[in-house]
C-alpha cells in the first residue's frame, strides 16, 4: 500500500511538472527552459512533501496521547 501511494504520488507530480513546463514535443532533448522549470518545479514539490511530513510527524505524538 506504501509503495502503491509512492507510485501515485510520484506520478502526479510527473505529470504537474510535465504538463507545466514542456512546450514542445518536437525535439528529443529539453530546452534549457524546460529543464530549468522542471528542476525548479519538482523541487518546490519535493520540499512541500518534506514540509507537510515534518508537520505530521510533529503534531503525532499528541494524537496518540488523544487515544
Amino acid at each position: 500500500q506504501k509503495l502503491r501511494d509512492f507510485l501515485l504520488l510520484y506520478n502526479r507530480l510527473s505529470e504537474l511538472c510535465f504538463l507545466r513546463c514542456v512546450s514542445s514535443l518536437s525535439h528529443r532533448l529539453l530546452s534549457l527552459t524546460e529543464e530549468k522549470c522542471l528542476e525548479g518545479c519538482a523541487g518546490k514539490m519535493v520540499e512541500a512533501n518534506h514540509r507537510l511530513l515534518r508537520a505530521y510527524l510533529g503534531e503525532m505524538p499528541a494524537l496518540l496521547q488523544r487515544r
